[in-house]
């Protein structure tokens, strides 16, 4: 057990050292939604690999990482920045917007439209492809 213990600490102790980069990436806003004046954790996009990654982290409102570590209780309503969001210059974001898109465009059409109008990058697209929410 302490083992287990030990490596969750490390792994914490490893994304913390990213936090100031990732803050000043997002501008302090959560990246998803760019909500601003909320309180920010740091999300790793699943697959987690052993070690974190820079690239393979977000900075989001604690109300998304809820969302997106528990994907039935997505809002879709809370959902339509992702219009703006699906065109970041972050490759993360990028991909993290299209697999919420993907989630919802069953019982939403705005999602499924967005999806058809966006051109990602094949690497973008690959990311976005490991897992689904």
């Amino acid at each position: 057990m302490a083992k287990g213990y030990d490596t969750n600490q490390e792994r914490k102790q490893a994304l913390s050292l990213l936090g100031k980069d990732l803050a000043r990436r997002a501008k302090s806003k959560c990246e998803l939604t760019q909500t601003s004046g909320v309180s920010l954790v740091t999300y790793e996009i699943p697959p987690v690999p052993n070690e974190p990654e820079f690239g393979r982290c977000l900075l989001v409102s604690e109300s998304v990482f809820a969302q997106l570590t528990k994907p039935s209780t997505l809002r879709a309503g809370e959902w339509r920045r992702l219009s703006e969001v699906i065109w970041s210059d972050i490759p993360a974001v990028q991909a993290m917007a299209l697999r919420i898109l993907r989630h919802l465009a069953p019982a939403e059409p705005w999602a499924q439209n967005l999806i058809d109008e966006a051109y990602l990058d094949p690497a973008v697209e690959a990311l976005a492809n490991q897992t689904t929410l």
